[in-house]
């Protein structure tokens, strides 16, 4: 399965089943979801694996399952709950020590993993040389302390440029048009937005007044 279709920078998007499902066919590379959305949609919706399912029921693109866990056995067998649903799910791991051989255990699996919670390059070479198929540099909250929120995203396309079987950088907690403009610019492969944000990403005034 491929992880994106088409050539470009991904663009995956994030948010409510109900709202994705009209959304997708602008050109996503996929679904991707964090512990915070998928509580709300536990919530909503029941139990985390019909929320699961919702999002496979609404598209044949990848779905990125976000799993936690206290031990690298216990992330590997909450992650292969949603990944015997169906070969679309990736699963997104915390960047932490136990998770690196659950990294390694789902790349020999040949399932695709995004590292979350990215904030340095050493957490993101580890990560790498591990498995991971995605670092996720978070942008927002460096920025919310005065940070450059893509110095990561540059760090991470300088680093891993020459690598023969380098991960993709996908710039995560992207909010505003501004950052998503500079997790591009800055290399990103791909980033991770809301919808809202998509459809803010298309507006300029110059395309009005043309």
């Amino acid at each position: 399965m491929n992880t994106y279709r088409g050539s470009g920078p991904a663009i995956w998007l994030a948010g409510d089943p109900a709202d994705l499902k009209d959304k997708l066919h602008y050109g996503a590379a996929g679904i991707v979801t964090n512990t915070v959305v998928l509580n709300d949609m536990v919530q909503k919706y029941g139990q985390l694996n019909e929320v699961v399912q919702r999002y496979l029921d609404i598209t044949d693109l990848p779905v990125v399952i976000e799993v936690d866990g206290e031990s690298s056995a216990e992330l590997l067998e909450v992650a292969s709950v949603f990944t015997l649903m169906s070969d679309q799910v990736m699963i997104k791991l915390p960047c932490t020590t136990y998770a690196l051989p659950a990294f390694t255990e789902l790349k020999r699996q040949g399932v695709q993993t995004m590292c979350t919670t990215t904030f340095s390059l050493t957490q993101a070479s580890a990560a790498a040389v591990a498995g991971a198929t995605h670092i996720l540099p978070f942008c927002e909250p460096v920025r919310e302390i005065g940070g450059d929120p893509t110095e990561l995203v540059r760090d991470c396309a300088r680093v891993f440029r020459h690598w023969d079987e380098r991960p993709l950088i996908t710039a995560a907690l992207v909010r505003s048009v501004e950052v998503a403009n500079l997790a591009l610019r800055d290399g990103a492969d791909g980033i991770i937005v809301f919808w809202p944000v998509y459809e803010q990403m298309l507006a300029h005034p110059l395309t009005d007044q043309w």
